[in-house]
């Protein structure tokens, strides 16, 4: 009992002092001074969302902007599946520290718009706040301040002025829109293979992507060039071909080199005459050679030869 254990501390150093809590985490923490970023104790300690989603909006907010956040791209980043992090994604949505929205470029593009909110309900409140006037400039002294012209107020015998809204005049150069061309013979045909080819065109270029009003207006004027027996080949060349850039108006190019393009109509093609037919092949009566007539007998020479002996055989007799 009296021997001395030279394995054990004489006393605890001062270092070693820890607050007198029985259990649960202790917190050793130091002052960042860089690369951090300030999480509200609103996310951290969330009490409905996933801790996959909280972790996920911990790494969201810390990205500078314009980092990708894809399904796909964060699960090569992480080892998280991509339905878990789907799933993460809509918790965040659902709860405000996200938003996503599609939205379509200037080049035809649909893309996902994400927006992330370090505290939720603030954004919208600030978007959403009353706007507020900008002040009037006072007067400057010893500057005679403009007033407006006084109006008097029309009397029995005294008739309201009419304000006339002023129109605007046409500027000489621009000539008005030409009109669609339409279709004569309404061939459900023409106007199935014109909304194929309309709804077709964003496969060769993505910016001519039509909406379905689009296309139903443009069908009856490409089925009138249809109508004139132009192919549908030639047609999407004329329509797609030296595009401008940038594209803002699709549908308001094709109409105007729908109505300004229209090709004619097709001359009436010339009759063809009739082909006569070869006479059939008859056998001679006299050497059994074959020959054309278009009845049975003898051929030329035989024909000849018979002749010439009965023109001989009169000139003997007479």
């Amino acid at each position: 009992m009296d021997t001395q254990q030279i394995t054990a501390p004489s006393r605890a150093t001062a270092g070693d002092r820890r607050p007198a809590t029985p259990s649960g985490v202790i917190h050793v923490n130091t002052r960042h001074t860089s690369r951090y970023t300030v999480i509200g104790n609103h996310l951290a300690q969330h009490r409905e969302m996933s801790l996959a989603a909280i972790g996920l909006a911990v790494h969201i907010q810390s990205l500078p902007a314009g980092a990708k956040i894809g399904i796909k791209f964060l699960a090569d980043r992480f080892p998280e599946s991509e339905t878990r992090i789907a799933a993460a994604l809509r918790e965040l949505e659902s709860h405000g520290y996200l938003s996503r929205s599609r939205e379509r470029t200037s080049g035809g593009r649909v893309v996902t718009r994400t927006v992330s909110y370090n505290q939720p309900g603030a954004g919208a409140a600030a978007r959403t706040g009353p706007a507020r006037s900008a002040p009037k400039p006072e007067p400057r002294a010893g500057r005679q301040q403009q007033r407006e012209p006084v109006v008097p107020a029309p009397t029995a015998s005294t008739p309201a002025p009419v304000v006339v809204p002023e129109q605007r005049a046409a500027s000489p150069g621009a000539a008005p829109p030409s009109p669609l061309p339409e279709q004569q013979t309404h061939d459900l045909a023409h106007h199935r293979a014109a909304i194929d080819l309309l709804a077709g065109l964003r496969r060769h270029d993505p910016r001519l992507l039509l909406s379905e009003d689009d296309i139903r207006r443009l069908a009856p004027a490409l089925a009138a060039w249809l109508e004139r027996d132009a192919h549908p080949d030639a047609v999407r060349r004329t329509l797609v071909a030296d595009l401008p850039e940038p594209l803002r108006h699709p549908a308001g190019l094709l109409a105007r080199r729908l109505a300004v393009r229209l090709p004619p109509p097709l001359p009436a093609a010339p009759a063809r005459e009739a082909l006569r037919r070869p006479d059939p092949l008859q056998n001679c009566d006299g050497c059994d050679r074959a020959f054309r007539a278009p009845e049975p007998g003898e051929c030329c020479d035989c024909r000849e030869t018979s002749e010439s002996g009965l023109h001989d055989h009169l000139e003997r007799c007479a």
